[in-house]
């Protein structure tokens, strides 16, 4: 069966978006670290993605399939421009919004200094899980970033997570254990050109 196309999200994928995106994570360490009362964590975690879904998706660096089904949010290297005020902070309570920017900070102190293609979500439908469309999404994004010549990085607080990256030619480049186990990866632009050759390669 052929997998459906990949587009690039436009602001009419903004619902089925963030809903894949809070029904992907429900387990997740840190959105549950984030989030952790059962009531309010549909909620919060919609204000959480369709923040960065906002933040993003002018810059034509979210990739879905399937519907929205699978997504891949991508940040391009800094360009300077503002991001738009949705009023995120003032939609969370005090102690929410301050474990929020806490790892945020903490992230992005372990982040490197030069120019990446950052990978800040990558989620898969439960419904839709097994098919290969987040590897998919995650692919065009890496292709974008060895056009660009630059690495892509990454960060997970999934264990089991490290080695099916690796296995995809990632490489940890640091951690965090506060405020929880986080490992930041890595793909060299000449690893990315390597993956993409191959699946070309695959797909002729």
């Amino acid at each position: 069966m052929t997998a459906p196309e990949i587009t690039i999200a436009t602001p009419a994928d903004r619902h089925a978006v963030v809903g894949t995106l809070v029904a992907a994570f429900a387990e997740d360490p840190i959105l549950r670290y984030l989030f952790p009362d059962e009531e309010t964590y549909p909620r919060h975690a919609a204000v959480f993605f369709g923040h960065l879904f906002d933040k993003r998706v002018h810059r034509s660096s979210i990739w879905t399939i399937g519907g929205g089904a699978a997504v891949a949010v991508w940040e391009p290297p800094a360009s300077g421009d503002a991001a738009p005020d949705d009023g995120f902070d003032g939609r969370f309570p005090a102690d929410v919004l301050a474990r929020v920017q806490g790892y945020d900070e903490a992230v992005h102190a372990a982040l490197p200094a030069y120019p990446f293609w950052y990978l800040g979500v990558l989620g898969t439908h439960p419904d839709s899980a097994g098919r290969g469309w987040g590897r998919a999404v995650m692919r065009a994004g890496l292709e974008r970033a060895a056009a660009d010549g630059l690495p892509a990085i990454l960060e997970t607080s999934e264990p089991g997570n490290v080695e099916l990256y690796r296995r995809a030619g990632w490489e940890v480049l640091g951690s965090l254990s506060e405020p929880k186990p986080t490992w930041i990866m890595q793909q060299p632009p000449r690893q990315q050109s390597v993956a993409t050759s191959q699946a070309a390669k695959m797909r002729a």
